[in-house]
């Protein structure tokens, strides 16, 4: 008699565990996130369904959507300023390069609408193999650091470049907001090598 007790309560507890599970995973459903409707830049679990509302990775809004993800008592923070970048070689703005062009540019990012303190910005290229190359960085404290601004230009120094593959580099603008450990884009300029 004493099994059959412990038979049945087995019975039970797994009977509800296995109803409880099943019942959590129909409130709740992982969904693919399509940036743009775009196939090709679609986000692996970037997404949940809860109760009818879609809850999306800060990670992915701070990656794909070039936006600020500042996290902060709890709450998480966006910022997406408006950022420009025109590249120039003397006074010709370009964004096609034949391949093996080798030839110095400059970059001119002009940036509005920053509602967030930063403590570092950088500008790298990448390569269509995805390599990247630091361009420049600035800290604040530097004389050319634009401290407690939230609209500002700046030229970056002239490079030298060889695009030596057929393919997309990638300009990437950074910012590292204040207080936080890591660089986030925050717009990207295509160049084409033809």
């Amino acid at each position: 008699m004493m099994k059959v007790r412990k038979l049945i309560v087995l019975v039970a507890t797994l009977t509800l565990m296995w109803g409880s599970v099943a019942y959590a995973d129909s409130v709740s459903q992982k969904l693919r996130v399509l940036i743009n409707n775009k196939k090709s830049e679609e986000v692996a679990d970037g997404g949940i369904l809860v109760d009818n509302k879609v809850y999306i990775s800060s990670q992915v809004i701070s990656d794909k959507l070039q936006a600020i993800v500042v996290k902060d008592d709890g709450k998480a923070i966006v910022y997406k300023p408006n950022v420009h970048m025109v590249t120039s070689s003397g006074p010709t703005i370009f964004a096609d390069v034949q391949k093996n062009d080798k030839f110095k540019f400059n970059t001119f990012i002009q940036v509005d609408s920053l509602k967030t303190d930063i403590s570092a910005l950088k500008l790298a290229i990448a390569n269509p193999y995805g390599e990247e190359t630091l361009i420049e960085q600035r800290r604040s404290g530097d004389s050319d650091f634009p401290n407690g601004k939230n609209d500002f230009w700046i030229t970056i120094k002239d490079i030298s470049y060889n695009f030596d593959s057929v393919g997309a580099y990638t300009l990437r603008f950074y910012v590292k907001p204040a207080g936080e450990s890591s660089f986030q884009v925050v717009s990207e300029k295509t160049i084409n090598s033809k």
